[in-house]
Formats: C-alpha cells, structure tokens, sequence
C-alpha cells in the first residue's frame, strides 16, 4: 500500500544514520564474512539507493498518476460523442485526482519522517559549529557512509559564533573560515549521500527541511550571544552565506530566490529579519523597519522578540529600546 511504500526507507534511515560503515561492519562480523572497506562502502552506498528509491515510488507514481488522468481527459475529449455515458467515463477518470493527492501526501509523511530522523544529528552538527550547548562532549556526528561528518583540521581551535567583535576580531573572522561555512559543509556530508539519489523535487523537500532545522538551532545560539555593530554586519554575511548555500543546492528554478526560500522555509525568514533588525544604525529606524517589512508581508518577528534581540546590541540602552518598542503587535 501506500503507507509502505517508504516505510524500508525509514528503516534504513534509523538504523543507519551515525552508524554508517560501521554498522555494515558489524553485520558483516556477525555473517562470518570479513569484506574489506570499499566493499563496505558499496554495500552501504547501495542501501542509501535502495532506501531513496522507496521514497522516490510514491512521488514518480503520483506523477504518473496526475499525467495519466490528464491524458485520459483528453482523450475522451477528442475521441468520445457528448452524452451521459461519456459524462460518467469522465468524472471515474476524475477520480484520479484523490489517488494523486493520496500519493502525494503518504510521500510528504514520509519525507516528515526522514527529516525528523536526521534532526537529531543536524542539532548536534549546528551545536558543534556554534560553539554552545556542550558541543565539544557530544559524541561525533557520522554521514551514511559512516564517516566523520567533520571539517577543517583537529588540531586547530575552530572558529565559533561569536557577534561581540571590535575592530581586531571582525577583520579576523573576515579572514578566516568562519563557523558557518564549516556547518555548512557538515550538513553536505550528513545528507548528499541521500539527496544524490533522491527526485529533484524531495531532494528539495529534505534540503529545505534541514535548512529549517539549522536556522531554529541558529536563532536559539544568537539570543545567548551579544552584538557589537560590526558583530552584526558579521551575522549578515553569514545569513547571506546561508542563502547562498541553500540556492546553489535547489535543483527547483522556481525556489532560487530569496523571496522563495523564505516562503517555503519560516526559520529561514526569520534569520533574515533578524539580521535585517541586528544591523539598524539607530533604534528611530527600528518602527518604520518594522512597519514596511509587514505591509510587504515579509516580517514574522513579535515586537517582544523584536525587543529582545535589539537588547542583545551593546550600544543600545535596554531602557531605550523597551521605550521605543512600547506598542501591541497588530
């Protein structure tokens, strides 16, 4: 049935996400059979195909299914005299359409599912790249070829989120390889084993709801930190890298917009906005900020959040900001 059609997919996913090659291996040790590391890398890289295949029969059949319909359709249109019968003919055809959307949404829960299993480890990833919620004890995050899903060397302290900068450390993190960049390159490894086997369209589906779940964990690491000006024209930059990333991996034309992105992806608006807030020059542009952003449909942060985060800027006086921002959300 439907429901089935991912269910060996998901399978494959818990059981193997973070345990890769090793959890091969171990198979392989209680078989009797010792294979060597590119055997196990095969064998690995062909469960990752099989599994993806499960997701991608429920999207390729609910695209035939909508194509079949529409042919069937036009067929009794060109082909068939006008009357009762063919009336009938067309509206069975018409059925179709609640097999489609049947398709459609047993593949966005499966998708859901998938997504929700490597959450877990995109949490740990962003963790480990901001520097906060115990990162250096958390055990290493593994892609599903059971490799360290790891960047840069071990032996040199890696940059972490830091938005305090004064003139010194800005031109450094200008400089250097920044924390973002390195999880970025951490959630390439975590899923393009996946996505390269996946349709276009829940290659899509699974990037954008790992890109959600990054900027949830990222917002939660900006409220700890503190802001100097220049650390918020540094928190721009790395939205912007974000973006980027996110519209260089899109294989949909129609997602590789800022606009888009944000629209199919709220977390994603709201780093955003609150890059676009971190950088006023002067608390008196903060209303007519807000005030714009909404007629275009374009803001979703609260005013208390609002205040909130413009509290976290050094150079701003909390009273000042609480005066300003003393208004309801409309």
């Amino acid at each position: 049935g439907q429901s089935g059609l991912g269910q060996a997919a998901l399978s494959f996913a818990k059981s193997k996400a973070g345990k890769g090659l090793r959890g091969v291996h171990g198979a392989g040790a209680r078989s009797g059979h010792r294979v060597g590391d590119e055997e196990l890398r095969n064998q690995t890289m062909l469960g990752v195909a099989r599994a993806t295949a499960n997701f991608n029969d429920l999207e390729v059949v609910a695209v035939y299914t909508k194509r079949l319909e529409g042919n069937f359709l036009k067929e009794i249109d060109s082909g068939y005299p006008r009357g009762h019968d063919t009336e009938q003919l067309r509206m069975c055809v018409k059925g179709l359409k609640g097999v489609v959307e049947s398709f459609t949404q047993a593949s966005g829960r499966s998708m859901e599912q998938l997504i929700s299993t490597l959450l877990p480890q995109v949490r740990q990833i962003v963790g480990d790249a901001v520097g906060q919620d115990g990162a250096g004890t958390s055990a290493t995050a593994s892609n599903f070829l059971g490799s360290p899903v790891l960047a840069g060397g071990a032996t040199i302290a890696p940059t972490v989120l830091n938005y305090e900068l004064d003139d010194e450390s800005f031109e450094m993190s200008q400089i250097s390889e920044g924390f973002v960049v390195r999880m970025c390159s951490r959630l390439d490894e975590l899923i393009d084993p996946l996505r390269v086997h996946l349709v276009p369209k829940l290659s899509d589906d699974l990037l954008v709801g790992i890109l959600g779940g990054m900027a949830k964990r990222m917002e939660a690491a900006i409220r700890k930190s503190k802001f100097t000006p220049l650390g918020a024209i540094s928190l721009d930059s790395d939205v912007r890298y974000i973006m980027n990333f996110a519209k260089d991996r899109i294989d949909s034309p129609q997602l590789k917009s800022n606009v888009t992105l944000c629209k199919i992806c709220p977390p994603l608006a709201r780093l955003n906005q609150i890059a676009l807030l971190m950088n006023v020059d002067d608390l008196e542009d903060v209303l007519d900020l807000i005030s714009v952003s909404k007629r275009k449909g374009v803001w979703d942060l609260k005013l208390d959040e609002a205040k909130t985060l413009l509290s976290l800027r050094v150079d701003f006086e909390g009273e000042k900001v609480n005066d300003l921002l003393q208004m309801d959300d409309e």
